[in-house]
């Protein structure tokens, strides 16, 4: 049980905290010292590294979280609240990825190697929005898997 919780926290602190870093650190030293052309080539090339670290965040996060599901929890009927919600909220994470990586990324590399800054920079633009989205939501998964059993929810 422990290996699979230490490979899922590592799943996530990779994938959110890549996030992170993309968007408060990378993402305005890019727009402040590098022109458009090079700031799209930049992203391209950083987002192919890191979306392979994804996919494999991703299938630890599957394989980990459903088997502890199954192990620890006996399924989801006696998991508790947290469990449900960090399990809604990163299946929608996932479904946020895919869109971006079958979309905007993809388009974003047909504009890179065409040459065309105005597209890449379009898609780059599409690209930081939905990492924006997954960044707020994998910060509340954070939150809600480390502290939720803790967490009262107050019945109004």
């Amino acid at each position: 049980m422990g290996f699979f919780i230490a490979l899922h926290t590592l799943a996530a602190v990779i994938w959110v905290g890549g996030m992170f870093f993309a968007y408060m650190a990378l993402r305005p030293a890019a727009a402040k010292v590098l022109e458009p052309q090079q700031r799209s080539l930049l992203w391209c090339h950083t987002l192919s590294l890191f979306f392979r670290w994804v996919w494999v965040s991703i299938i630890a996060l599957l394989l980990t979280g459903f088997g502890m599901l199954g192990t620890y929890f006996n399924g989801l009927g006696s998991a508790g609240w947290h469990v449900h919600a960090m399990l809604t909220l990163g299946l929608l994470m996932m479904l946020i990825f895919l869109h971006i990586w079958f979309a905007p990324y993809r388009r974003l590399k047909q504009a890179v190697a065409a040459s065309d800054t105005a597209e890449a920079g379009r898609r780059v633009g599409q690209i930081r929005l939905f990492v924006l989205i997954n960044l707020i939501l994998g910060l509340v998964v954070v939150v809600v898997g480390s502290g939720g059993r803790y967490l009262v929810l107050v019945n109004m």
